[in-house]
């Protein structure tokens, strides 16, 4: 993966790039988050990504958050389009007993949140987020190896290029430094559907 092709969307004030490992230190208040339930609209988190045009693909990385420690804060991979099009997959913190691995698609301004409730001493993740053309599939694996599917989703802006990548952010009055090493960008390791054939045209 060409480091060099990063771009970031609101660069934070602390992070570090090198060879294999990028790390980002996160500002208290940092968010993405779009109206739906709480009525209220965050778009300021850190967000690293490159851009392409190809359709079918996966992302990889490995993610390390032994700092985490306060409530929501959170890190991940991210496909960020614009403010109101974007979708996340993360571990947030809860509390010491639990935290919540999950995923948040946001289309047309609106923002959903699909979790599950995991144990709060797990501290490092992988995700694989790959594209089937504007279809996408977000997966977790501890290990590396064993991936589990967290979301199939659909992102309507996604018709082109897109931009995909990592984020962190501490959206209450915390910060810690998340460690994204493995990154690596693959041919498309989500398979196309062998059930039901598509309706036709």
């Amino acid at each position: 993966m060409n480091f060099d092709q990063l771009q970031w969307t609101r660069e934070p004030r602390k992070y570090s790039i090198a060879p294999e490992r990028i790390e980002i230190t996160t500002e208290p208040g940092t968010d993405l988050w779009q109206r739906t339930y709480y009525h209220f609209r965050n778009d300021n988190a850190p967000v690293l990504q490159m851009e392409t045009e190809e359709q079918f693909f996966s992302f990889i990385v490995r993610t390390d958050f032994e700092s985490s420690h306060h409530r929501f804060d959170q890190c991940g991979v991210a496909l960020y389009l614009d403010s109101e099009n974007w979708l996340k997959g993360s571990i947030e913190y809860e509390n010491e007993v639990f935290q919540h691995l999950g995923s948040v698609v946001t289309n047309h301004g609106y923002s959903d949140w699909a979790t599950t409730e995991i144990p709060a001493d797990v501290k490092s993740m992988w995700y694989r987020l790959s594209r089937r053309e504007d279809d996408f599939c977000i997966e977790c694996s501890e290990d590396g190896e064993v991936w589990k599917q967290m979301r199939v989703c659909h992102m309507h802006e996604a018709k082109g290029s897109v931009r995909f990548g990592i984020y962190a952010c501490s959206p209450e009055d915390s910060s810690f430094t998340a460690v994204f090493t493995d990154m690596r960008v693959t041919e498309c390791a989500w398979k196309a559907h062998d059930g039901q054939q598509p309706d036709e045209a």
